[in-house]
């Protein structure tokens, strides 16, 4: 089978084990900035953690929230831009965002990151990615 050459939008709810893992919604609903349509990310498991919008936002991802749910247009692309790092899944999220964006994008409070993914940099990097640590 052929993968699709285009995203086609999804809607997902975060539920306990078994169903979709709280953990990841910030990671699909970067890849929904990207689908064509609408997706609909909604989380039962923790209604706030949606920190992440307001900087994909910052991206050109066109996203609005109403209470526990993100209505996500999909764009035709993002734009890099400097955002902050709110807690470890939206700091995973902004990484990949920077990656998917157009251009560089800088994301500040990194210690988020650093404590839950070990030398990130180095093993994106070492898949193709264009990621570099500034110290300073």
């Amino acid at each position: 089978m052929i993968p699709p050459l285009k995203i086609k939008p999804a809607n997902i709810l975060t539920l306990p084990h078994p169903g979709f893992p709280t953990d990841l919604q910030a990671q699909f609903t970067v890849l929904m900035c990207l689908a064509e349509g609408i997706s609909f990310v909604e989380d039962t498991v923790f209604p706030d953690r949606f920190m992440h919008v307001a900087e994909l936002n910052r991206l050109q991802a066109n996203i609005k929230m109403d209470r526990n749910v993100a209505s996500v247009k999909g764009v035709e692309r993002l734009s890099g831009a400097e955002v902050m790092a709110t807690d470890l899944r939206a700091s995973a999220a902004l990484v990949l965002a920077g990656m998917m964006a157009d251009g560089t994008t800088t994301v500040s409070r990194i210690y988020h990151i650093d404590r839950g993914y070990d030398r990130i940099e180095e093993k994106l990097n070492g898949i193709g990615a264009k990621i570099r640590r500034e110290i300073g």
